[in-house]
């Protein structure tokens, strides 16, 4: 369990990933402290987060509306409470948005996170959890993608986050006392299996499982699947998806690393199932999971889309002690049913 004194901060802790990660927290025993400028994400999520855990563990959560950005939202932060890690969510995350408009994805996925190391070294809080992303793999020449490969990112949001991991590198080589964790996630999927919280993004969907859900809710008319000519057994890419849960227990499996090994130094573990399911498999365990049909048209492959990634997950196996636990199937029920539940997300009819 975490103690009593253990208080966590979650920079863009309202999000998709950030607020399930928070549900883990709070059980956990730690407390928790979100920061969130709510530029992608709802103040909904985090009072469903406290209907979630009830009131008793509700009373170990704070949220605070600021921006990574303006560093004095985090000063005050900061200043005001003693924090023992951080897990650092908050970013903008759509590869097709970061070729349209770059300079936003510099100014808020690299100054946000600059500002925060300088405050966190400033009131010496030297353990970070960073949520990094399989897209640093780029196309690998081979798969299963294991951490040492070749780092090459093909679109601005994925050099982001290879420029943050280079950064989190040169700041433990300069100052040997830090403990930071880079996790590499492939697709995550799902949702509480409560159905209260999932993902709600804010305009078309960026990523297949949203899309779809928003298809089976009849929002859009149709699946647009990107590329059938690829050289797998359908045509169609292949991913690691893996559920929104696993992920989340995946950041307390870092946590508690951060708290109890002494040199971790800066290190990186890839988070998914191990298991690459193509668009179409998805979309047939969707319909099974739902009992709706799917209409979809293939369309031209996406610029800058690899064929085929997956992760080999033995390093976090080995020293994080974390495995994923959930299938296609589950991630598919438990996105049916967050969809079901709520058909426009956590707005009621717009």
């Amino acid at each position: 369990m975490g103690s009593a004194e253990q208080r966590i901060l979650v920079t863009g802790g309202a999000g998709f990933i950030g607020s399930h990660t928070v549900v883990q927290l709070l059980h956990e025993g730690f407390a928790v402290s979100i920061i969130d400028n709510l530029d992608n994400s709802v103040i909904e999520a985090v009072d469903r987060v406290r209907d979630l855990v009830g009131p008793e563990l509700s009373r170990k959560l704070r949220f605070h509306l600021g921006d990574l950005r303006n560093k004095e939202d985090l000063e005050k932060l900061f200043a005001d409470t003693r924090f023992d890690a951080v897990i650092h969510f908050a970013g903008l995350k759509a590869v097709g948005e970061s070729v349209d408009h770059p300079r936003r994805y510099f100014d808020n996925n690299l100054i946000g996170t600059i500002n925060l190391y300088e405050v966190m070294a400033k009131y010496n809080c030297k353990k970070m959890v960073f949520s990094s992303s399989a897209t640093v793999y780029g196309q690998p020449d081979k798969i299963p993608c294991v951490e040492d490969f070749p780092l090459v990112a093909k679109n601005p949001y994925g050099r982001t986050k290879l420029f943050l991991e280079l950064i989190a590198n040169d700041i433990y080589n300069a100052e040997r006392d830090w403990r930071i964790i880079l996790l590499r996630y492939f697709n995550p999927v799902g949702a509480h299996e409560s159905g209260k919280i999932g993902e709600d993004p804010k305009g078309i969907p960026n990523n297949l499982m949203p899309y779809i859900q928003q298809v089976a809710v009849g929002r859009l008319p149709e699946l647009n699947v990107y590329g059938h000519d690829y050289p797998t057994k359908d045509g169609t890419a292949i991913r690691d998806y893996i559920h929104v849960m696993d992920l989340a227990d995946g950041h307390i499996a870092a946590l508690r690393k951060l708290f109890t090994a002494e040199n971790i130094g800066c290190t990186a573990y890839n988070l998914g199932t191990g298991q690459g399911t193509s668009v179409l498999e998805m979309v047939a365990a969707f319909e099974k999971a739902s009992g709706k049909k799917i209409p979809y048209k293939l369309c031209e492959r996406r610029k800058g889309d690899a064929t085929a990634v997956y992760a080999c997950t033995k390093k976090a196996e080995q020293e994080l002690g974390w495995k994923a636990k959930y299938g296609v199937e589950e991630m598919c029920r438990d996105q049916w049913n967050w969809a079901s539940n709520n058909p426009w997300g956590y707005q009621s009819k717009p």
